[in-house]
């Protein structure tokens, strides 16, 4: 792939669990070194879209493409240059926070593993605790270890899930300045699904809106307000959910 093919290509995803649809009909893409946020209500389809970006579940029908990699056929061969991060999955309790990072980066080939995980230790700020069993962890210290663990093997594109959840406004603020700067560093693209809708107004340049398992909107964060008339993400965010007015310009489509 050249610098300005799309890194993620999704191209009308069905994901059905027998006769529910979870994913229905869905296609979008991702810009190389873009910021992108999948947002919705529960239920929209958001982590079962990402976990099929992952490998982690095939579709149904429809064709997914990471990094130039068709992840049906060829999901291996770039598996190792994607990362993924989620306060709601949990690392072995019983492992210290160095261990399980240590045991991550060995999956991913990290060769300077020790190095890495003190730099990350002290970008994240969680030296005091990385010999400290994760079990014993609070969850706003969980969240910051998993992230870690998302960017160990320096990702092309980094999959977030809630990637600030738990954490208090300060350390978040840290934990958002750190995304943009990694992503304007490396020329990572990083996709997210989040509540937050500040955090979305504040890091994302795309955002994509699912509802139903389908995208029913797409574009910029002020793209969105003004199609919405609208001040805020929030706001856009519970006129989707409750059913008002598509958008203030009348547009029924993405």
């Amino acid at each position: 792939m050249t610098r300005s093919d799309p890194v993620v290509e999704v191209v009308d995803v069905v994901k059905a669990f027998g006769p529910i649809i979870a994913v229905d009909g869905v296609s979008f893409t991702v810009g190389p070194g873009s910021i992108t946020a999948i947002l919705g209500g529960n239920g929209a389809g958001k982590t079962t879209t990402l976990s099929m970006l992952l490998g982690l579940l095939l579709p149904t029908s429809g064709q997914i493409r990471v990094l130039g990699e068709d992840m049906v056929h060829h999901r291996y061969r770039v598996l190792p240059r994607l990362n993924f991060s989620s306060p709601y999955v949990d690392l072995p309790h019983r492992l210290t926070v160095r261990q399980n990072l240590s045991v991550y980066a060995g999956l991913y080939g990290v060769t300077d593993h020790k190095r890495r995980i003190a730099e990350l230790a002290e970008d994240l700020d969680f030296v005091s605790f990385l010999d400290r069993p994760t079990g014993r962890l609070s969850a706003g210290q969980k969240t910051r270890v998993a992230l870690a663990k998302s960017l160990l093997n320096r990702p092309a594109l980094l999959l977030l899930d809630e990637p600030t959840a738990s954490l208090d406004p300060d350390t978040a603020d840290v934990i958002r300045t750190y995304l943009a700067d990694y992503g304007r560093a490396t020329g990572a693209s990083i996709l997210l699904a989040s509540h937050n809708m500040a955090e979305v107004e504040r890091l994302c340049d795309h955002v994509l809106m699912m509802k139903g398992g389908r995208v029913v909107d797409a574009g910029a964060p002020t793209a969105l307000t003004g199609r919405y008339g609208r001040a805020t993400m929030e706001e856009v965010f519970l006129d989707i959910a409750r059913n008002r007015a598509r958008a203030a310009d009348g547009a029924d489509g993405p």
